[in-house]
């Protein structure tokens, strides 16, 4: 395993600069855009381009993919996301920063189709487990750091953009000199929405949910920090304890998901996770310790209602359908994470800043109700019945998911076969 993951080195480093480098940008963002005293309806419409964007790249890059080959495609996303980096300080307006934020959103779901294809075509049956997991550490990881490069250079400057070019930039460079074989992207199956709905309508309506809950945070959550009065340095640490925190609580809710009925564990995440936004709502950032133990209760929450609803789907699902069935999730997620800044703007421009967690709340009430609604009108499956939790994260590409452990149809490609058999040899 560890001869694995030191062969991945160069997709690790990757996915460490551009995840550090995407994520640095879009805090960078709200927060400029806060300093320009752009009103938050219009911020959110801005921000939600990347999130349109980004839904629409995981459903057609691999056309582009497939013309011009991995190495190519990669080099082609990652320099139009360096370039929309560069190209914000140079002209502060709504319609070209929005048409940016689309183009990145497209370019950043491009380069992690690439990504992720590299690392599944190197998973095996007796090392996808550990590599999945390894792959969305790495993420979390890397996507909080980013958020304390907040502090480098003055947002109202072009520094901290130039910065953020230069990582997304430098993420070419160890992909680039990979000796690695380009794998074959095969477009991923879905089942439609209403199919789904018909049969998880929990999982479907929990993916959606937490869509919102994370695409509305993750777009104004910084504009929600400067409107409150933090400082630009308790900014980045508010945005990187919360990411942070989604990391810590994804695995012990998964062993409370695999011992109780998993609607159940739905239902008080969504409880608990809305008590912590209305409280947040109330107390505002009075007590920055308790704000950010609150904040992050809440994202950490609300991160978990994915991995959840899958877990719900999978529990109804043939083994033959679950990749198909997590790839309609994915875009269920997409079109919450559409939805999320788009209404929350809307709040806080009436509401002021606590109408971001106070329209975050309202929608944990409605998932909230569908589920209580549905554990007592469907039956349960029961415990002993349910497929192993797995951690999933929602910020990735359907490639992805063809690695998740539930996944029986996991075919594994012939390099990573030979590369399993070679360690076996040498192991034993």
């Amino acid at each position: 395993m560890t001869r694995m993951v030191t062969s991945l080195s160069a997709l690790i480093l990757s996915i460490v600069l551009l995840v550090s480098g995407n994520a640095f940008l879009m805090t960078l963002l709200g927060v400029r855009l806060s300093i320009e005293a752009v009103s938050p309806n219009i911020i959110g419409w801005i921000l939600v381009c990347y999130s349109i964007g980004f839904v629409l790249g995981t459903l057609y890059v691999h056309l582009i993919i497939g013309r011009v080959g991995h190495i190519r495609a990669f080099a082609v996303f990652a320099a139009m996301a360096a370039v929309c980096a560069l190209l914000y300080p140079m002209a502060v307006s709504e319609v070209f920063w929005a048409i940016l934020r689309a183009l990145s959103g497209f370019s950043v779901a491009g380069v992690l189709v690439v990504i992720e294809s590299w690392f599944s075509s190197r998973a095996t049956n007796a090392n996808r487990g550990a590599l999945f997991a390894v792959y969305q550490i790495v993420f979390y990881l890397s996507a909080a750091g980013g958020q304390l490069l907040i502090n480098v250079g003055e947002p109202s400057s072009f520094i901290p953009f130039s910065l953020a070019a230069v990582l997304l930039t430098l993420a070419l460079i160890p992909l680039s000199l990979t000796r690695m074989d380009a794998p074959v992207i095969e477009q991923s199956e879905r089942l439609s929405f209403f199919t789904l709905a018909r049969e998880s309508f929990t999982g479907v309506s929990g993916a959606l949910i937490c869509g919102v809950m994370i695409g509305s945070f993750y777009a104004l959550g910084p504009v929600y920090a400067t409107l409150v009065g933090l400082e630009v340095s308790r900014v980045s640490t508010f945005m990187a304890s919360a990411i942070v925190a989604a990391m810590l609580l994804a695995w012990p809710l998964g062993l409370v998901c695999d011992r109780f009925d998993r609607r159940r564990v739905m239902f008080w995440v969504a409880v608990t996770a809305g008590t912590a936004a209305v409280s947040v709502g109330i107390l505002g950032a009075e007590r920055m310790w308790l704000l950010t133990l609150l904040v992050g209760l809440f994202t950490g929450l609300s991160a978990t209602l994915y991995p959840i609803a899958v877990a719900i789907t999978n529990d109804r699902m043939e083994s033959n359908r679950i990749v198909a069935a997590s790839a309609t999730l994915l875009l269920s997620y997409g079109v919450g994470s559409v939805i999320g800044p788009i209404v929350m703007a809307e709040l806080v421009g009436i509401l002021g800043p606590r109408g971001l967690f106070f329209g975050n709340a309202g929608f944990l009430v409605v998932l909230a109700v569908i589920t209580s609604y549905r554990i007592s009108h469907t039956d349960d499956v029961p415990v002993a019945e349910q497929e192993h939790f797995i951690p999933a994260m929602p910020e990735t590409s359907p490639v992805l998911t063809e690695m998740d452990p539930r996944n029986e149809e996991f075919h594994q490609s012939a390099e990573a076969t030979e590369f399993h058999e070679e360690d076996m040899r040498k192991t034993g």
